[in-house]
């Protein structure tokens, strides 16, 4: 998902006002200024508001914004056919953010059968109005043959494309396309020129790369204290490639003397975010040390440290958003019972509005908690942000 250009600042009284009398782009700005700052005020209701009072008057932004807000359970159930709807809207109307959002869900099979003929499509649309990531996925397809023929000039020319415009994913599939020579002669000299691109542009990925080639020598003298520093900026923003190579190098020695608290807790990072090869290893290493009558703790240093951080963060993040979209169900729920008959009469209607009565307590409980621990995750969260300000860089090894 590619999100908004939302605003930072707090909102002028004319935009206020003006989403007040009913301007939808005003609205809008004002539903981003809700969202942007939903982890440190907790306050989901009111861009959901402004959001709706926008999509409802056609404006695509919002709309595309509130799909953004279904796919993916930002203050309401998860609800992908909902999201598919507003993508879709938003789209027809010429959006390119949700031209690029819908045919990701055609890519992905949400709500609609996975469909890479209609994801291309999209991609293109969007990718004709020059939105860098829309390029850069029209080059993938054509790289790997989805929805179309298997065609690598294509591809790099879409993502010279994407490039141009400033896209680091694209920059970072262009090293990869010159490493492997697709397309193109082999050249690891290109392949690195790429990735140093991508990586000054904060590419974790193409962090990755520069840090894999100098740990095997690949096009460049091997060089483990190069390697293992590239490793830990990528780590950094939660590349769980990179963590497992650390946990590598760790495990043996390359570069330094074997660390295993550090192998094991490199290995864990990226085991944690689901990365196979660091499960993997997490798993034999651990099973060798058992073998061998030996153990290890978990390991600290700033690398770690920061990379830790990141995880979360990142965590904190989506449990935030989890409770306060939990709460927000629960107040839904006692509106729905309190209101239940209401204008009717009958014995019937009675014992509803009683028994609606008391599930609203309940309910009106349970909103209660979840804002409680929705507020104790917010303070956590600022103290690691904090944390996060404070400490800039990793210094290298």
């Amino acid at each position: 998902m590619i999100p908004t250009l939302l605003f930072a600042q707090e909102p002028t009284s004319d935009i206020r006002e003006a989403a007040t009398t009913g301007d939808a782009q005003a609205q809008f700005a004002l539903g981003n200024f809700y969202f942007r700052t939903r982890f440190g005020t907790l306050d989901y209701a009111q861009f959901l508001t402004w959001y709706r009072k926008s999509a409802a008057q056609g404006f695509a932004p919002a709309q595309n914004q509130l799909a953004s807000i279904y796919e993916n359970s930002i203050g309401v159930p998860r609800d992908y056919k909902r999201a598919a709807t507003y993508y879709r809207l938003a789209a027809n109307q010429g959006y390119a953010l949700a031209q690029y959002n819908l045919a990701a869900m055609f890519e992905a099979g949400r709500s609609v059968h996975r469909d890479y003929k209609q994801a291309l499509t999209w991609y293109r649309k969007a990718a004709d109005q020059n939105l860098s990531a829309a390029e850069q996925e029209v080059g993938y397809f054509y790289q790997c043959g989805l929805g179309t023929k298997r065609d690598y000039a294509q591809a790099l020319a879409w993502y010279r494309r994407a490039a141009d415009h400033g896209n680091s994913d694209a920059e970072n599939q262009l090293g990869y396309m010159a490493e492997e020579g697709w397309g193109q002669p082999q050249s690891y000299a290109e392949a690195l020129s790429w990735y140093y691109k991508a990586a000054e542009h904060g590419n974790g990925q193409a962090q990755e790369n520069i840090g894999y080639m100098f740990e095997y020598g690949t096009g460049v003298q091997k060089d483990y204290a190069k390697a293992m520093s590239w490793f830990n900026k990528a780590a950094a923003q939660g590349n769980s490639m990179a963590e497992n190579q650390l946990g590598w190098m760790y495990q043996f020695g390359q570069g330094m003397e074997p660390d295993d608290a550090k192998a094991l807790t490199w290995y864990g990072l990226s085991a944690d975010q689901g990365n196979v090869h660091g499960k993997n290893n997490l798993q034999a290493f651990t099973d060798d040390l058992e073998d061998s009558g030996q153990s290890a703790s978990s390991a600290r240093d700033p690398a770690i440290a920061q990379a830790q951080r990141w995880a979360n963060i990142q965590d904190l993040h989506r449990r935030i958003d989890k409770v306060e979209t939990d709460a927000l169900y629960q107040d839904d729920l006692v509106d729905q019972l309190e209101h239940t008959g209401n204008g009717k009469n009958g014995a019937i209607t009675k014992l509803i509005n009683a028994m609606g009565s008391v599930g609203a307590v309940k309910f009106r409980i349970e909103a209660e908690k979840d804002r409680a621990e929705a507020a104790r995750l917010r303070d956590e969260l600022a103290r690691l942000e904090s944390q996060n300000q404070s400490t800039a860089s990793v210094p290298a090894p």
